[in-house]
């Protein structure tokens, strides 16, 4: 890989700006209330049964890999059913719908694979849902009822293409600004800004395609920056203006995708993908960019964004349709691999407290402890006989789960 070099002014004062209205132990949007994997305020069982957590309640659900989000007593599930994508409000105590609407019709089927359905989290801020469909139709909707508030087919609008498995990167709300990694062919509209209220065009900014990583909202001493992995690219931008901070060349052309979203902490930032892409850590700021190291050999992952612990990292080196998968742990500034778990599998993680919970592509979940110098597992069950890609949340003691068919709410709560 090679990379530009910029002058560093500023550094990062924040991991990644919470989504609007958040609460402990709320899941508001995809990988939690920071977009970096970890549950807020959340303590969780260290050990559960050979048959796996309680499980509260499931229900069938329709096609798709988007995760759930959860908020108060709401769960939100995005999922396609015959020629629709559908929104779904369901009770967090008992699975209940509360209410169900039609988002979009689609006619989408993938160009890799066989999922047909939706791949982007829910994104809730306040008292709206967004959501993006495999075919690029961003939707507004009303929290406590479902109502369509406005809807924009950006695929049509701005001349993107579907991609491998169709729209992937998870919106993202900053403040009144809803960004949306499109990949546009027109008017330099590769990222986009929507007016949160109304779904008008604020701005637009670069030429870049689509990837499938959901783009953080960060800020560079006290300057309020989003940071989008395109296809190709690495980009910072004002969130409220789409003005370009910097940029940097990450990516390969050809069969290859970036679905891991970046990690922000204390000046720096790590990103990861897979097709010998591989790592790389940065030193940031408003005023650019600083490459400390770049690598193929210590945390390559295919989509699965690592979970960041007491300053080291936890992550799935590999490919989910090339196996093997490892599960390391490195220390990202000095560039060193603390320890490997050959062949662990693929898998997505979810940090809470000192453990992470792996839900593993096969239906397996693994807890195990966050400790830098050996891997340390504390509990392992199978609990879906079926894949499961779509990205875990965990709420209010509540670890949610889903394969194409079924979602499961596990107990897992420490109170």
């Amino acid at each position: 890989m090679t990379r530009g070099l910029g002058a560093l002014t500023c550094v990062v004062v924040c991991l990644s700006g919470p989504c609007p209205s958040a609460r402990a132990g709320d899941w508001p949007q995809i990988l939690g209330q920071n977009r970096n994997g970890i549950a807020v305020e959340e303590p969780i069982v260290s050990r559960w049964p050979a048959e796996g957590p309680p499980v509260s309640w499931e229900r069938p659900v329709g096609s798709g890999f988007a995760g759930v989000a959860v908020v108060g007593d709401r769960v939100l599930v995005f999922q396609r059913e015959r020629s629709s994508e559908l929104l779904e409000s369901l009770d967090a105590g008992s699975g209940t719908p509360i209410w169900r609407k039609s988002s979009a019709e689609t006619t989408f089927y993938p160009q890799v694979g066989g999922g047909d359905g939706p791949l982007c989290v829910p994104t809730v801020a306040g008292d709206v849902v967004v959501t993006y469909g495999a075919q690029g139709v961003l939707t507004a909707h009303r929290l406590d009822t479902g109502e369509i508030l406005w809807q924009r087919a950006t695929h049509k609008d701005f001349g993107a293409q579907e991609g491998y498995f169709g729209a992937g990167s998870s919106p993202l709300v900053a403040g009144d600004t809803v960004i949306v990694n499109v990949g546009g062919s027109r008017a330099q509209s590769g990222i986009v800004g929507f007016d949160l209220a109304t779904g008008e065009t604020r701005w637009t900014q670069s030429a870049e395609q689509a990837s499938y990583s959901a783009p953080v909202l960060t800020e560079f001493s006290g300057v309020p920056a989003a940071i989008v992995i395109t296809r190709l690219k690495c980009i910072a931008l004002d969130p409220k203006t789409g003005g370009l901070f910097w940029q940097f060349p990450f990516g390969q052309r050809g069969p290859t995708v970036n679905g891991a979203a970046p990690l922000m902490w204390d000046g720096r930032m790590f990103v990861t993908a897979s097709y010998g892409i591989g790592a790389a850590c940065y030193d940031v700021g408003l005023g650019g960019f600083k490459p400390l190291w770049e690598s193929d050999n210590l945390l390559s992952s295919q989509y699965t964004t690592p979970i960041l612990h007491d300053g080291v990292l936890y992550g799935i080196h590999g490919r989910d349709d090339v196996p093997p998968s490892d599960l390391v742990c490195i220390d990202p500034i000095k560039q060193t691999t603390l320890w490997r778990e050959p062949s662990f599998g693929y898998a997505t993680l979810i940090g809470a407290g000192n453990q992470v919970i792996a839900v593993k592509t096969d239906g397996t979940i693994v807890l195990f402890a966050c400790d830098r110098n050996a891997y340390r597992p504390l509990a392992k069950s199978r609990v879906f006989r079926s894949t499961v890609r779509a990205l875990p949340a965990l709420a209010n003691g509540g670890l949610y789960l889903r394969d194409e068919s079924t979602l499961k709410r596990f107990d897992v709560s420490a109170r």
